[in-house]
């Protein structure tokens, strides 16, 4: 017998201003993790944390509805209805990117969108986003297995198969399902800050944020077996983030013409040179903060960055806090009894 989960609608009073409501599509052939991901995220109660976000369900499929795993799910009464009072909307996968979404789905998304509602998907749920034609000249991603399906279904979107997400600001999109953690916590730091974030990381017992893109998981050559070249690139990189590092000499260090060189990296990596350098550099400078005292000059210098504005621009880009924010957060601290202040958390 298939195991029956029954989701009930959080009941309580609410006050005038009560907190934000996000709510989750579920449908028949629902995706189980990536649900899980969004009922964890932002369904699990936290006392600790006041004005924690409502959580309901809305379902675009009569019940009770299949989920991957055996499981069936009875959503809560109000069906597509709730979206319209939702003021986050996330979309966890979708039953396949060739099965369009029901018209009414669409046109409750489409008037979600244009009464301000944020809208999220989690790897394949982008497929629901991209047929309300709202993702058209905006950069969206998706798994990289479903990548070229996405730009050849709707090709006005800027589909970057790399990123783990991307935040067009009500839209926001996450590439496979893991991914979507990394989403969810970005709407947490976005909402509640990055104190906030961190707590509910450490309660998660994963990371705040990860730093790179999804094609380190993508089964591509990228052994000594396989492109040569690029792991010895690799490395040289990793030991001269402190130089100046242009796409010529990264070129010369391959024998391969600027041209060539931009073209073949950019083929195996899914990124240009100079992002990849940067995203090296911000690994780095995350590493010293961590570990040592250095002030944000030297951490800098050492880390190849121009000055400290430039460390701090590229740093809060792709981590989402500042480079003294962070040290804060994840520097090494005293030994008990030997701190000069209590820790943060």
């Amino acid at each position: 017998m298939p195991t029956i989960i029954r989701i009930v609608p959080n009941s309580k009073n609410r006050k005038e201003t009560a907190p934000p409501l996000v709510v989750a599509l579920a449908y028949d052939g629902l995706c189980t993790f990536e649900f899980g991901i969004a009922v964890e995220m932002f369904g699990l109660p936290r006392p600790e944390l006041p004005q924690w976000y409502r959580f309901e369900i809305a379902s675009c499929d009569p019940g009770p509805l299949r989920a991957t795993g055996g499981l069936y799910i009875t959503p809560s009464a109000g069906g597509l209805r709730l979206l319209a009072k939702a003021d986050t909307i996330v979309i966890p996968g979708w039953k396949n990117h060739d099965v369009l979404p029901p018209q009414p789905l669409l046109r409750a998304l489409r008037r979600a969108a244009a009464r301000g509602a944020r809208l999220v998907s989690i790897c394949s749920g982008v497929f629901v986003l991209a047929a309300t034609g709202l993702l058209d000249g905006r950069a969206a991603t998706t798994h990289w297995r479903y990548a070229a399906r996405l730009s050849q279904m709707y090709p006005a979107i800027q589909v970057n198969p790399d990123i783990l997400y991307t935040d067009e600001g009500n839209i926001l999109t996450s590439a496979g399902s893991a991914a979507g953690i990394d989403l969810c916590m970005h709407i947490i730091r976005k909402d509640f800050g990055v104190r906030v974030a961190n707590t509910v990381a450490r309660r998660l017992v994963i990371a705040p944020h990860r730093e790179g893109g999804q094609i380190q998981f993508i089964d591509s050559p990228m052994s000594d077996e396989g492109l040569p070249w690029l792991s010895r690139l690799f490395g040289w990189i990793d030991a001269n983030l402190n130089t100046q590092l242009t796409i010529d000499r990264l070129a010369a260090r391959t024998h391969m013409s600027h041209r060539s060189f931009s073209r073949k990296f950019h083929a195996a990596v899914g990124s240009s040179p100079g992002e990849w350098v940067i995203s090296r550099r911000v690994k780095a400078a995350k590493d010293l903060l961590e570990a040592g005292s250095e002030s944000i000059e030297e951490v800098a210098v050492r880390c190849g960055f121009a000055d400290a504005g430039a460390l701090r621009q590229h740093f809060n880009k792709r981590v989402g806090t500042t480079p003294r924010a962070y040290r804060n957060s994840f520097g090494a601290r005293p030994a008990p009894g030997l701190a000069d202040r209590p820790p943060m958390f």
